[in-house]
């Protein structure tokens, strides 16, 4: 049977080294090999491996060195440590537990043992692993908007003032924008809340879909708002994005019977260089997108008005 895990056997006797080996390799481990301390650490960085199985006693960096090298560092997952010893007193023991190893097995060493040993360590691996993946679940749900599954107005007020900062800082340029959908009340009224909230939806994945992928960012603002962050962007370019977002707003029908049709009115607030920013505030940058897109609304709805800070 073919395991999961991948296992570094740390040994400097070749003897020793390849038994372990091949009986690890009989019950379906993969296993690589390292003669010392400094070989496995290598080995660790550049390979995703779950369990290391380390002699004590070894030329270099032995194995209790070994332990607290990878609990100092961060590979991503877990690792499991397992400290194979001919040391078996109760403070040679306690020493290689505080060291940051998970288990022990004195020498010789019992196969079945070490088997039932990797059993339960590969069941800790699983458990941290589900762990992790849970706890990302829930990081990820504390910043997304259950509706539109983009990212919320607390994502919005932690991220967009330290993007601000970071243009302010570098003199890079920043646009913002502020849209809104268009009669979207009377939609509601027209043809209920549950109509209201497919619309939503679908604005919001036209926007997110349209952006640059891990550059620029859309929250969901309140209602039917949403505001777009665009890093390294300036006033026309932004311009252009606001432009071909609202063609492709006006050209969609988000409902299936295709009977609907929506507009948006969008508004640009664009960071400029050249005079001290550092008074600038993600709030006063919201304030001045908002009144541009408050004045395309004005001019009639279905376009885009911005300005230059």
């Amino acid at each position: 049977m073919k395991r999961d895990c991948g296992i570094l056997l740390v040994e400097d006797s070749r003897t020793q080294a390849l038994k372990i080996q091949l009986m690890l390799e009989d019950h379906g481990y993969h296993v690589t090999i390292a003669q010392n301390g400094l070989e496995a650490m290598n080995i660790l960085l550049s390979n995703r491996i779950s369990i290391v199985i380390s002699d004590w006693i070894m030329p270099e960096m032995d194995g209790y060195e070994l332990c607290r090298a990878v609990r100092r560092h961060d590979f991503g997952s877990y690792v499991y440590l397992i400290l194979l010893t001919a040391k078996d007193s109760k403070d040679d023991i306690i020493e290689g537990l505080e060291a940051g190893a998970d288990d022990y097995l004195t020498k010789p060493v019992d196969d079945s043992e070490l088997i039932a040993r990797l059993t339960t360590a590969e069941r800790i691996i699983r458990l941290e692993s589900s762990l992790k993946l849970r706890n990302k679940e829930i990081a990820l749900l504390a910043i997304t908007d259950p509706l539109t599954e983009i990212f919320n107005r607390g994502y919005m007020n932690a991220n967009l003032p330290k993007t601000i900062k970071r243009a302010v800082r570098y003199k890079q340029q920043l646009s913002i924008i502020i849209c809104d959908i268009d009669h979207f009340k009377n939609i509601n009224d027209k043809y209920g809340h549950h109509m209201g909230d497919i619309i939503l939806r679908s604005f919001a994945q036209s926007l997110n879909s349209s952006l640059r992928k891990d550059i620029d960012w859309v929250a969901r603002y309140g209602g039917e708002e949403f505001i777009i962050v665009l890093p390294e962007t300036g006033l026309n370019s932004a311009k252009i994005v606001a432009e071909r977002l609202r063609h492709k707003v006006s050209e969609e029908t988000p409902d299936e019977e295709n009977t609907i049709k929506i507009t948006a009115s969008f508004g640009i607030a664009s960071l400029t260089h050249g005079e001290d920013k550092s008074y600038l505030s993600a709030s006063e940058m919201i304030k001045a997108a908002d009144k541009c897109m408050y004045q395309a609304k004005e001019q009639g709805r279905n376009r885009t008005v911005g300005i230059s800070l």
